[in-house]
């Protein structure tokens, strides 16, 4: 059973609809992209801890923007889980499914999301209390059709499909069921945020945040 805690964030992941995964090579960037987030109606952000400006650019957004839900993505090693939530961190998203960190977040009740493609892999996911996980490489692994034919089994399970998300197929994912959010990258990639591009950012998110309106009014 998820504490208030987690369920708070698993709830505004639901909200949100869509969050932005974003690669931040300069910290520099993390308080004028937040900025172009929450005016663009999506006021979250999973920060990829794939660079040295990951943690930094964490620590200035959650400071920045406390109402924005701010989290760590790729996240391999509870270290990196320490180093996130001490930023201000408010979730752990990790590409696959390693039980030392699922369980080390669990423990320490920080909302974790992990990767997961196979019915083995969510098997472990559910055994461990988890009844939200990321479904990664989303389109590379199969797509919607996929996680209808994996998650048949696990009727309680939701899933965040990422990798490959983008306008034309954004929709028919958020239309199902069995998706409580989505993760994409296209409005907020990684040349629009190194050309301090943030207009631009904020009207492609705007837009996304007008396709989650459209479904969740349907």
């Amino acid at each position: 059973m998820n504490s208030e805690k987690v369920t708070a964030v698993l709830n505004r992941f639901s909200e949100v609809g869509i969050i932005p995964v974003v690669v931040m090579n300069n910290a520099d960037d993390a308080v004028p992209l937040g900025k172009a987030l929450m005016e663009g109606g999506l006021p979250a952000a999973e920060v990829t801890f794939r660079t040295a400006a990951a943690e930094e650019s964490i620590r200035r957004m959650a400071e920045n923007f406390p109402d924005m839900l701010v989290g760590a993505g790729t996240v391999l090693t509870i270290d990196q889980v320490d180093r996130a939530v001490a930023a201000g961190a408010k979730f752990i998203v990790s590409p696959g499914f390693d039980a030392d960190i699922v369980k080390y977040c669990l423990e320490k009740d920080i909302p974790v999301c992990p990767g997961i493609q196979t019915p083995s892999e969510l098997i472990q996911a559910v055994k461990l209390g988890l009844d939200h996980v990321k479904f990664f490489p989303a389109e590379n692994a199969g797509g919607l059709s996929m996680i209808n034919a994996v998650g048949a089994a696990f009727p309680n399970v939701k899933f965040m499909p990422t990798g490959g998300i983008n306008t034309e197929n954004a929709e028919a994912y958020l239309k199902s069921s069995r998706i409580f959010c989505a993760g994409g990258s296209w409005m907020v990639k990684g040349a629009l945020i190194d050309a301090g591009d943030f207009d631009k950012i904020k009207e492609l998110t705007a837009a996304a945040a007008e396709l989650v309106k459209k479904v969740k009014a349907n």
